[in-house]
């Protein structure tokens, strides 16, 4: 399967390792690498997380990371894993 990054993933995620790294760099690194592993191993278990509560879609999957809530799309057609949106779980839909 072929990850796709949506591009309102990568802002958001873009400003979520910005805001860690203000307070402490390393962790901000530490954080975008272990996140970019988890969703690297995904095309192996597209459906290893819990149905979006979000979405009324089996193919809408939400994977927690920390304390963010990663949405992602599993397309078995195109034979694709669309990556959505990360945001803090407790600020929905920052």
């Amino acid at each position: 399967m072929r990850i796709i990054y949506n591009p309102s993933f990568e802002k958001q995620l873009i400003n979520i390792v910005n805001y860690i790294a203000n307070d402490k760099p390393s962790a901000s690194i530490s954080f975008a690498l272990e996140l970019e592993k988890l969703i690297l191993e995904l095309p192996n278990f597209p459906f290893k997380y819990q149905q979006s509560i979000y979405f009324d879609d089996k193919n809408m999957r939400d994977m927690t990371y920390k304390k963010y809530t990663v949405t992602y799309e599993v397309n078995l057609e195109k034979n694709t894993i669309e990556i959505l949106k990360i945001f803090n779980r407790n600020k929905q839909g920052s």
